[in-house]
């Protein structure tokens, strides 16, 4: 049985005050009438791709506040969940309390051409070894509905990817064109 790896970031479960965020024009980050609908809808969003058997990194800002009520909501997202530590992640709960099977700062996949992180990454630190022909593409969240600062960078933040997981097999094929195009450019 093969298993799908997906991956998204910035849930921000249980953080209301995330529901006042505005974008660049002035529109809000979020339209949910309340922190309760929103997580119901990233819960669902994320159950219609993501299986039992599937692997899930979480690039971060998993959740700010609700603690207690964290832990009867998490076991429903499906997945072997995985951490991509973000700025406002508190590592040790989430760490310590068996949420995650792996809690890491980064992650490499050369054989899919790209890094996972929680912020994007200066260019010049996501060459692969096996292959510094061009960057790896670096996948990310934590700017929300802001652009990506490059086309070497690929934002998987829920408010761009309408709340569903990004499976890495798609993330693949826009890193092996991007990387064809920054070579191209390049060369």
């Amino acid at each position: 049985m093969s298993r799908n790896i997906w991956v998204s970031s910035d849930l921000h479960l249980f953080h209301s005050n995330i529901l006042n965020f505005v974008d660049n024009e002035g529109k809000p980050q979020r339209s949910f009438k309340n922190v309760l609908d929103m997580n119901q809808h990233i819960l669902d969003s994320h159950n219609s791709v993501v299986k039992k058997g599937d692997i899930w990194y979480n690039l971060g800002d998993v959740l700010i506040g609700g603690k207690d009520e964290f832990k009867t909501l998490w076991p429903k997202f499906n997945g072997s969940k995985r951490l991509i530590v973000g700025n406002h992640d508190d590592i040790p709960f989430l760490s310590k309390g068996g949420f995650f099977s792996k809690v890491q700062m980064w992650r490499r996949f050369p054989e899919y051409e790209l890094i996972l992180s929680h912020v994007p990454l200066h260019e010049s630190s996501i060459y692969s070894s096996k292959d510094i022909s061009a960057p790896l593409l670096s996948v990310h969240g934590h700017i929300h509905t802001r652009p990506s600062p490059s086309r070497m960078h690929y934002c998987v933040c829920v408010e761009q990817i309408d709340y569903t997981p990004v499976n890495i097999e798609d993330l693949a094929v826009i890193a092996r064109e991007r990387r064809k195009e920054w070579r191209e450019k390049n060369s």
